[in-house]
């Protein structure tokens, strides 16, 4: 189901692209914009491991050093088949972990020291089947092309502004204005909640995965009970809301009509649907 959902709003994201491009651009337009985007995100996606790591100032850790987390994700990731990737260490209290890396081949699984601290080794396990998942599905590519895509229509939609504030004046214009205003505002909007919905799918998605990897629902489902409690007590001051979709959860808050912009499904409902589920 959720499958069948990320695919339904990256089809979305596309019919909103094309259709705003021949409105605002026509064909060349539309292909500027798509380039535009293609190559903002493009460093990020290729560089997105060591760019996170050192915002957080993430650690390397070898066997040696941690042995215990280090043993863990092997075992997980052979359960998963996934290659082992790198293992890091955050220095912050505040409990939560991420994954990131272009590929499997290239990944890396970030834990802080206050979720090490916090959670049992059964926990954990949910935890890092989560992130693994999100390595195994390349949620980092995906996460990618949809941020393309918005971001090529937020380009268009910014094109279509200021072509309408240089393009004349007349009541006639002024018409025009009003319209392509209207238009690229809720353009720009829809193309935001439509990519965030496709976060929340996938982070439904890593949920399942984690808890079949690690072998047990109620062991993500027990951590992120946890989680969601400690986050709010020891919040994670230096997360940048760019980076925040990457978490297990999420280190920003929101709520009323800013929920409608969460990167994470509420913790109450992910924990609900592992409950129900059967290995």
């Amino acid at each position: 189901m959720n499958q069948a959902k990320t695919f339904f709003f990256m089809a979305l994201l596309t019919i909103l692209f094309v259709w705003l491009g021949n409105l605002i651009g026509g064909r060349q337009g539309a292909v500027i914009a798509l380039i535009i985007a293609a190559v903002m995100n493009f460093f990020s996606y290729w560089y997105s491991d060591k760019l996170v790591l050192a915002r957080y100032k993430a650690k390397p850790v070898t066997e040696a050093e941690a042995p215990d987390l280090y043993h863990l994700v092997q075992r997980l990731s052979q359960r998963a088949g996934l290659p082992m990737p790198k293992v890091y260490i955050i220095p912050n209290e505040s409990p939560n972990a991420f994954a990131t890396g272009r590929n499997p081949s290239h990944a890396a699984v970030a834990v802080t020291s206050g979720i090490l601290s916090l959670l049992s080794p059964d926990e954990l396990s949910g935890v890092l089947g989560h992130e693994l998942t999100h390595v195994k599905h390349r949620d980092i590519l995906i996460g990618t092309v949809a941020a393309t895509f918005a971001g090529a229509i937020s380009v268009l939609a910014t094109m279509a502004r200021f072509g309408a504030i240089f393009g004349g004046g007349d009541d006639e214009g002024g018409s025009n204005f009003l319209v392509v205003l209207v238009v690229s505002i809720v353009a720009s909007l829809a193309a935001l909640l439509i990519q965030m919905a496709i976060s929340r799918s996938r982070e439904y998605l890593a949920d399942e995965g984690g808890a079949r990897i690690s072998g047990n629902p109620a062991y993500l489902a027990s951590a992120l009970r946890k989680l969601e409690a400690y986050s709010k007590q020891i919040p994670f001051r230096s997360a940048s809301p760019s980076t925040s979709h990457m978490f297990i959860v999420n280190p920003l808050t929101a709520g009323g009509i800013a929920g409608l912009f969460r990167t994470h499904p509420s913790t109450d409902d992910r924990v609900r649907r592992l409950e129900e589920m059967t290995l």
